[in-house]
């Protein structure tokens, strides 16, 4: 309870870590009450896959049926960027969490263990982090086939070593602890003394790199559809209501902010999400250091 207090306490007081609070609460309100906020058409199969009406290529402003406008195809801007929130929830949280667990797990592993386990390991994270992580995770999507489904599994794979790499050098620093010798001394198991001693002294920095890469990894997503390598045409995804948009960023001769809608709301969206993890990330990151002395 008193670090509970204290976490709270640390986070109210700095503005901009309120701020961050507040952008993802918001956000959290958007995706769990999308049905009431952008209820699906009567009938409506999969309530993802944003309504149109028509099929013309040049975007609509924004009308009494339409409050955002309509993208090329003329889909709802509206519906999509609401249902998007859940998109971008779904992805994010899937995917740091995976690979969360799958970093702790290897990393946990290689730092405890040493050795031939260690090398092994970090070997094959050098393989992966020896690409730049977008192009690898196209080149994964583009093998899997273009769906949401692919970019997590993508998105998953080429973030799990850098987490493997961090956990396992700050379990190299706690092993040598005296605390971890005694557990050792006492003949505890190695999976009690990393799940008890180790892993609970060292995990932190991980988790703190975790939250500052949800917004990280949407961002990703995001430009992974804006490549075509994403959700299918029609789903309720940020990335693809800017690629909806990629031919009318620039309006034509006379009027360069005609479809100005159509790129910024989508946009506008990514932003703040981003920003809002990144804000709450830094405050984690603040409440989370040991260095920081508690006052």
């Amino acid at each position: 309870m008193t670090d509970f207090k204290f976490m709270m306490r640390q986070l109210v007081r700095n503005p901009l870590s309120l701020a961050g609070l507040i952008i993802i609460a918001i956000f959290v309100i958007i995706a769990i009450f999308a049905p009431l906020i952008a209820p699906p058409p009567e009938g409506h199969l999969d309530p993802y896959m944003i309504p149109r009406e028509g099929y013309s290529p040049i975007p609509q402003p924004p009308s009494a049926g339409h409050i955002f406008g309509t993208t090329e195809g003329q889909y709802d801007i509206f519906y999509g960027v609401i249902w998007g929130t859940r998109s971008a929830f779904q992805v994010g949280l899937i995917v740091i969490g995976i690979t969360l667990i799958v970093g702790i797990i290897l990393g946990s592993l290689a730092g405890y263990f040493g050795g031939a386990v260690d090398e092994v390991i970090m070997r094959i994270t050098d393989v992966f982090l020896a690409f730049p992580s977008l192009i690898l995770a196209m080149a994964i999507t583009a093998a899997l086939g273009p769906s949401l489904r692919s970019v997590m599994i993508a998105l998953t794979l080429v973030s799990w070593p850098s987490y493997a790499r961090l956990i396992r050098g700050d379990i190299l620093q706690v092993r040598e602890e005296d605390y971890v010798e005694a557990s050792r001394g006492i003949g505890a198991s190695s999976l009690r003394v990393i799940t008890r001693h180790v892993l609970p002294n060292a995990i932190y920095p991980t988790l703190i790199m975790a939250s500052l890469d949800i917004g990280a990894v949407v961002l990703s997503a995001a430009a992974l559809s804006f490549l075509g390598l994403g959700s299918p045409e029609g789903y309720a995804d940020w990335g693809q209501m800017t690629q909806f948009a990629r031919n009318w960023i620039v309006g034509p001769s006379g009027e360069p902010l005609k479809y100005w809608y159509a790129v910024t709301i989508p946009g506008l969206f990514i932003l703040f999400f981003v920003l809002g993890w990144n804000l709450l990330g830094d405050a984690f990151r603040d409440i989370l250091d040991p260095r920081l002395a508690r006052r």
